[in-house]
Order: C-alpha cells, then structure tokens, then sequence
C-alpha cells in the first residue's frame, strides 16, 4: 500500500515538473505581454472611427445623382483615410503602451526573439494588404477596400497567433470569414468593418484581460 502510494505521489511529482518545463518553455518561446485592455480600447477607437466614416460617407449616399457629380470624391477619400490612419496610430500606441506596462509588471522581457517573430509575421501581411488596398483605392475599387482590410488583418493574426495567446489566431479566424462575407455584400463593408475592428477586438480583448491580465 505505501508503494502504491510513492508511486502515486511519484508520478504526480513529474506531471508537475512536466507542466512546470512547458510552462517555463511557454514564456520563452511566446510573448505573453500583450494587453487585453489595449484590445478594448482598439475596438473602441475602431467604432468610433467607423461612426466618424458614416457621417463622411452617408450624405453622399443620400445626395441624388446630379448632387452626386458635385461632390468632391478625392476629399472623401482623404477624410476616410485620415480617419483610418488615426484610428491605427492610437490602436498601436495604446497597445505598445500597455503592453510594455504588463511586460514590467510582470517581469517579462518585452523585446526579445518572441516579440520580434510576432512583429515580424504580423508586418509581413499587413504591409502587403495595406499596399494592396492603396492600389484598390487608386483603381476606385472601393467596394473591396473592407474585405481586404478584414482579410489581410486577419491572416496577420493568424501567423501571430503561434507566438502569443491562441486566442489571437481565433480572432484572426473569425476576422477572414467576416472579410469574405463583406466581399460577398460590399454594401455592407462598413458595417463588417466595425463588427470587425471594433466590436470583436472589444469581446477578444475583454476576454483576454480577465483571463491573463488581473
């Protein structure tokens, strides 16, 4: 009976020197300082820069065909741009910011092999998507602007997603099928794109705060 029990306490001794090697492996291998309050408030600033592109482009679509003609299709363009662009300057910042923040608290280093190779896998597509939407835009093919947008981002967080929470490539996956479905209704394009951007980086990064970041 006593070797039953050694033995039992045993192999309960390595299942935890095993869980402790993973872990330890873990926080090595992957980057682990990344907020989920910075997902909020990316999702935040993404509906409202979305709200400010609906008050851009809605008198244009109630304007009539003459009045249409009268209006100055370059500046919208600018003002949905710059609308974009604030939103992704405030979306990083705030994410570096916070997760540099986490890294300190939590004694992780924040610039390392791990950080870089997520950096890395997440510019690569971004960089072709964003050069890819210019090119949309310099065509005037604005009704596939949002399901790129969408689509590219997501196969970023796909491939980042195995250098930090699991939970980013979920993300990344569900930000690919609702690019398809915007590609599928072009129409809705700025709504998809709010769902997107906004409404799941709000119930991604709430999730991931409660769960790593306490």
């Amino acid at each position: 009976m006593n070797n039953k029990v050694l033995l039992q306490l045993e192999n309960n001794q390595v299942h935890q020197d095993l869980a402790s090697i993973r872990n330890l492996m873990e926080r090595s291998s992957k980057f682990l300082s990344l907020s989920g309050l910075s997902g909020v408030l990316a999702g935040v600033y993404a509906l409202i820069g979305a709200y400010v592109a609906y008050g851009v482009i809605y008198p244009f679509r109630q304007a009539s065909y003459v009045q249409r003609g009268e209006i100055d299709d370059l500046l919208i363009i600018e003002k949905l741009l710059l609308v974009a662009v604030l939103v992704l300057v405030a979306s990083v910042t705030t994410g570096f910011v916070l997760s540099l923040r986490k890294a300190r608290r939590t004694g992780q280093k924040f610039w390392g092999a791990s950080s870089k190779a997520l950096l890395f896998n997440m510019i690569v597509p971004l960089f072709a998507g964003g050069l890819l939407i210019l090119i949309f835009i310099w065509r005037e093919y604005f009704g596939i602007v949002a399901p790129a947008a969408l689509i590219f981002y997501g196969l970023a967080l796909v491939g980042a997603g195995n250098y930090t929470y699991k939970g980013v490539q979920y993300l990344g996956i569900n930000e690919i099928l609702l690019g398809l479905v915007a590609a599928a209704y072009p129409g809705y394009g700025l709504w998809l794109w709010a769902i997107g951007f906004g409404v799941l980086h709000i119930i991604y990064g709430s999730v991931m705060y409660f769960k790593f970041d306490r």
